[in-house]
């Protein structure tokens, strides 16, 4: 499977879980579901997972915390915020960045409508 194949399976879990939830729910409670939900559909899915960072040759694991990482080749950032903002789209760039991830997700529970709250972000080119 690849990155695009995960990430059509993460829209669309995504997109049922708020049709079923709806907006304005804690972001813990959309991560631990979205991540239940992602396994019912096959996937392996780690939550919180430490992305460590170097600065002056030394290694700070406690740099940034993954939402979720799925099959070990996806971000997937959450937020329930009435607006996302650039500063949110550069955080996931950054995580690609730093684990050489090439697609991530960063997705706004907060929005009315889930299709306005999902962004599709890559670090270089996807294959």
């Amino acid at each position: 499977m690849n990155e695009n194949e995960i990430g059509r399976i993460i829209v669309d879990c995504a997109v049922r879980l708020h049709m079923a939830l709806g907006p304005g729910l804690l972001e813990s409670v959309y991560e631990v579901l979205l991540a239940h939900q992602l396994q019912k559909a096959g996937l392996k899915v780690k939550r919180q997972v430490p992305i460590p960072i170097e600065f002056e040759g030394i290694r700070f694991d406690e740099g940034f915390r993954a939402d979720l990482i799925v099959e070990d080749m996806v971000i997937v950032e959450l937020k329930s915020v009435e607006s996302v903002s650039k500063a949110h789209k550069k955080q996931v760039l950054t995580y690609l960045r730093l684990t050489g991830m090439k697609l991530g997700f960063l997705l706004n529970f907060g929005e009315a409508l889930m299709k306005d709250g999902i962004y599709r972000i890559i670090n270089g080119k996807i294959e």
